[in-house]
């Protein structure tokens, strides 16, 4: 990552509006059909967090305003993406993973597998906040909620979603998720263009 002057971005007059706002975090929520995502997971045995993970990671990668990121008072420019998820660790308790993104789902998952056991078993976080633009996610997969707003700590402003359980209707599943985003980084437009990207990639995900 590396500093960028805000007035040479498409971003200065956020930076100037909304750097020194006492709470400069919005929140979206758009409830997604993830019937493709149920399928592909139970035919081909991929986990439903990993595939979601892989969308919002793609839907991002398209959005240019991901590759900025307001951190302390400052706007970071990035060449690359990561999508952040919260694992179970073996004390019982949670740690974080960070997952590089990449187009190749084949090769995304084998990192999704690989990082997260490896975050599991040593109770260390992997991260990777120093080279990418990170996404916060965190899936409450055993519980039905109707949405959910992150805090904001004032020391990390990184997009966040959030998610319940899918529920199930006749025809399809449909799975409510929250989209937390620093004013900073992004307008309304770009982050309801974002979710849209991301039901996009979940529609035509091939596997």
């Amino acid at each position: 990552m590396r500093e960028v002057n805000p007035k040479e971005t498409s971003r200065a007059y956020a930076f100037e509006m909304w750097m020194n706002a006492p709470m400069p975090m919005v929140t979206f929520f758009k409830t997604l059909d993830v019937s493709r995502l149920v399928k592909i997971s139970r035919k081909k045995g991929l986990k439903f967090n990993m595939l979601m993970c892989y969308c919002i990671g793609r839907a991002a990668s398209r959005v240019k305003e991901f590759y900025m990121l307001p951190v302390g008072n400052k706007l970071m420019q990035y060449d690359s993406i990561a999508v952040n998820t919260i694992v179970a660790n073996s004390k019982g308790e949670v740690s974080s993973c960070d997952i590089p993104f990449t187009d190749d789902l084949s090769l995304f998952n084998q990192n999704y597998l690989l990082l997260t056991r490896q975050v599991a078993e040593s109770c260390i976080d992997y991260d990777l906040s120093e080279q990418s633009m990170v996404i916060g996610t965190s899936a409450l997969a055993q519980y039905e909620i109707d949405g959910a707003v992150g805090m904001y700590s004032g020391i990390f402003n990184n997009p966040f979603l959030i998610w319940g359980k899918y529920r199930r209707s006749l025809f399809k599943a449909i799975l409510t998720v929250s989209f937390q985003f620093h004013h900073t980084q992004m307008d309304g437009a770009h982050a309801a263009r974002f979710l849209d990207e991301v039901q996009k990639e979940i529609k035509v995900l091939k596997c």
